[in-house]
């Protein structure tokens, strides 16, 4: 028991160490590149959300329609 508590102990160490040599490898992106992409992202989002707006309502005018058609 005391030898399985000693391998978990040793292997979250090695897995922490692990960790922050990894980390070190990382290239992380300036404060420019950031906020470039996140203006990119919002403006995605905002076009994206208006195109299924639109096509929504096109859609559902086509369906109302279409009930009301064959509804009477």
């Amino acid at each position: 028991m005391a030898e399985e508590k000693k391998n978990w102990i040793e292997s979250t160490r090695d897995y922490w160490g692990e960790i922050r040599n990894e980390m070190r490898k990382v290239s992380w992106p300036s404060r420019r590149q950031v906020e470039g992409t996140t203006l990119v992202v919002i403006f995605s989002v905002f076009a994206f959300a208006g195109y299924f707006f639109v096509v929504d309502s096109a859609l559902t005018r086509v369906i109302k329609g279409v009930l009301t058609y064959f509804g009477k």
